[in-house]
């Protein structure tokens, strides 16, 4: 071979060297036009917090609110009262712990569900001296001309009280400052045969009628139904109107927290079963009766209501908590961090949680994956099989895609301490036709949710964490909460068992 053969030759070799580096290099690139990879300096170090505890006490809620830590103490949102003016929501809550006197009502405004103010009094404070409102009860607020009603539920301190809870009522010419209006009170109609149950106001007013209605939640015969009254714009001829909504599904004693509202063509009722998930049932009439109930989300979403905005209808409601962040076993805790989910309408009525834009839409910088593309094959028999592919920062927002064709569980494995029989999964099962929450590497359910999943066909997910709190959607068909305590700064898994699954673009995103 000549030189100058010799000299094309190694042009050509250095050519195709340089075409192979190029290829291997797209072959990581971001797969959508003009979205590179974020440069990151600022992730939150939790190396050197090493307990669930250490982890959580160092977050820096924003969007899921927490109320700020008195003296030593983390206080808590519990049942949320969300209310929609000018602009503004304000989301009153029973505040557990800190300075919060017997669940008094706390406030919480915002105008994006990104940012909170935080009100330090108390809208209304249980009464010191106890008697019957020694303990405060969820309620609502109306807007009555010029004047707003905080209807709440007046909870007695002592059990020898003739009642047990009666409903009272609180007025402002703010939605931020109410004074307790002596003298008015609601008690429990005979016909429930009961006296200690009997709670949760939630208001309407309608301006054509002069007529403020409330629905109220409480058992007649160890059966949980919702009430409703009525009475005129000026509080006077308070009328029992009866039952509207009688429980048919599960043996729930109480329907906490219902709430009545109209989207489209249809009227919805939402309540939370007791100690259980959140429910819906719909009408064509706007106090039913009411077709077949269905739910909304799992067991750590609860004591959500509804509040229309300028671009929607949101449940606002609070993500359940485990007493100890060390537990493995349960999350079971009374109030936790404020949630926001939006409300979506399908085509046949039926409704599904979906993210909040704005929150969606604030994670921005794209992440790199753990693995070099953004697909992944999770092939595996009866053994679970893991795929390291994405990092549990502070906060961040997994989407994709994916189908399936076994019938054994998939979806996302987040470590806990290093050991696969401790990691907490986010679980996708055909079989049950279930999304759940399960610790343990499966061995503990936590929660779970119904969930239409189909061989063959493609799904696309988003998944939101902020601190300890996260939410997967599996768009258009289910929504589940989640506690996921002692994650952060690890790696989040793909898992699969007796299934062959396909994941297609996925994507992280940080704020």
């Amino acid at each position: 071979m000549n030189k100058k053969a010799l000299l094309c030759l190694l042009l050509v070799c250095v050519l195709c060297a340089a075409l192979c580096a190029c290829g291997k290099k797209d072959a990581q690139a971001p797969k959508d036009p003009g979205e590179s990879f974020a440069v990151v300096t600022d992730d939150k170090d939790f190396s050197t917090l090493r307990t669930p505890g250490s982890q959580e006490a160092a977050y820096e809620y924003k969007n899921f609110f927490l109320p700020g830590v008195d003296g030593i103490s983390q206080p808590y949102v519990g049942d949320t009262m969300p209310y929609y003016e000018d602009g503004t929501y304000y989301i009153y809550y029973l505040k557990e712990g800190g300075d919060s006197y017997n669940h008094s009502v706390y406030l919480a405004t915002t105008s994006d569900f990104l940012n909170y103010t935080e009100y330090e009094d108390p809208i209304i404070e249980s009464n010191r001296s106890g008697g019957q409102d020694g303990w405060t009860g969820t309620g609502s607020v109306v807007k009555v001309a010029d004047q707003y009603y905080f209807f709440y539920t007046a909870h007695a301190a002592s059990s020898s009280s003739e009642y047990g809870e009666t409903l009272r009522l609180a007025k402002g010419s703010t939605p931020t400052q109410f004074e307790k209006v002596d003298g008015f009170e609601i008690t429990p109609p005979s016909s429930l045969g009961q006296k200690r149950d009997f709670r949760d106001p939630q208001a309407y007013y309608d301006a054509q009628t002069g007529r403020i209605d409330l629905t109220v939640t409480a058992s007649q015969g160890g059966v949980a139904r919702i009430l409703k009254y009525s009475m005129n714009a000026d509080l006077s001829n308070v009328s029992y109107d009866g039952i509207i909504f009688t429980n048919t599904v599960g043996n729930f004693w109480n329907l906490e927290c219902s709430d009545t509202f109209k989207l489209g063509d249809k009227y919805y009722i939402t309540y939370s079963a007791q100690d259980d998930t959140l429910w819906y049932a719909s009408s064509d009439q706007p106090y039913g009766p009411y077709g077949e109930a269905k739910t909304l989300d799992g067991k750590l979403f609860y004591a959500a209501k509804h509040v229309d905005g300028p671009d929607g209808a949101y449940m606002v409601g609070w993500a359940r908590r485990s007493e100890s962040p060390s537990s493995t076993s349960e999350v079971t805790g009374w109030a936790g961090n404020l949630i926001v989910q939006k409300l979506d309408q399908q085509e046949d009525g039926d409704l599904v949680l979906v993210p909040v834009g704005s929150i969606r839409d604030q994670f921005a910088k794209r992440r790199e994956l753990k693995i070099k593309t953004d697909s992944q094959k999770v092939e595996a028999g009866a053994r679970y099989n893991y795929v390291e592919a994405f990092t549990s920062y502070e906060s961040f927002m997994l989407t994709g895609k994916f189908s399936y064709t076994g019938s054994g569980d998939f979806g996302l494995a987040f470590d806990y301490n290093g050991q696969a029989g401790k990691y907490k999964l986010v679980t996708l099962s055909p079989a049950k036709q279930k999304l759940q929450l399960q610790f343990n590497e499966g061995d503990t359910l936590i929660t779970e949710t119904p969930a239409a999943l189909e061989a063959g066909r493609e799904y696309t997910f988003t998944y939101i964490q902020e601190g300890s709190v996260g939410i997967f959607y599996l768009d258009g068909e289910a929504s589940l909460t989640v506690r996921l305590y002692g994650v952060s700064g690890k790696s989040v898994r793909l898992y699969a068992e007796n299934n062959t699954v396909n994941y297609t673009d996925l994507r992280e995103y940080t704020r």
